[in-house]
């Protein structure tokens, strides 16, 4: 079954995981059905679960712009589960790490006030920019997931960004043949968010 085919059961609806992200989720680049978040829905079904990924990723969101955009997208999706991808081009601008957390953490209550489960899933800046301001960066979605007892992926492009083959000529932009992985480094959150207690 090719990754833009979704098939669900006739007397079912399934229930919408919605990605609220950026170009790193909006499959920047490439094709849309090679991206990560394509993939993820035929992961899902793969495994029998009926559920209908809608990709909300727009290239070049900041936290502070997504904020701005949940409350439409949970009113038009009405998603049970909502995957956070969001952050980096704060980073990449430089902005303050309490602006992110504090949008960040407007965007998760957001989700809670309405019974959505969130799966929060960090990024990493490239290395230029120093471990030390990595390092804090980090630190924002580890304070987040404790704070609000939501589960981490800690770095969606871990094995990915460290790689140059798997990137793109900017160095930030994972390519076509990194999407799966990318998908692989989510999939162990939402697998937690699912409760798929066997290992697959």
């Amino acid at each position: 079954m090719s990754a833009n085919t979704t098939v669900f059961a006739a007397n079912k609806k399934p229930a919408n995981i919605l990605v609220l992200g950026d170009s790193l989720s909006g499959a920047y680049g490439i094709n849309i059905n090679e991206g990560w978040v394509a993939l993820l829905q035929q992961h899902i079904l793969d495994k029998g679960y009926e559920y209908k990924v809608i990709n909300a990723s727009v290239s070049g969101d900041t936290t502070r712009t997504g904020l701005t955009r949940i409350d439409s997208a949970i009113k038009n999706h009405t998603p049970e589960i909502v995957i956070l991808a969001l952050g980096g081009n704060d980073g990449l601008r430089g902005l303050p790490f309490s602006e992110i957390e504090t949008s960040l953490a407007s965007i998760i209550e957001r989700c809670k006030k309405d019974n959505i489960k969130i799966l929060l899933v960090g990024v990493r800046l490239p290395p230029n920019y120093g471990p030390a301001y990595n390092q804090k960066f980090a630190e924002v979605y580890l304070r987040l997931a404790k704070r609000f007892d939501i589960p981490l992926v800690p770095q969606m492009l871990k094995q990915v960004a460290e790689h140059p083959e798997l990137m793109q000529e900017d160095g930030i932009h994972p390519n076509a043949q990194a999407q799966r992985l990318v998908m692989k480094n989510v999939w162990p959150g939402l697998k937690l968010i699912l409760g798929i207690n066997h290992k697959q």
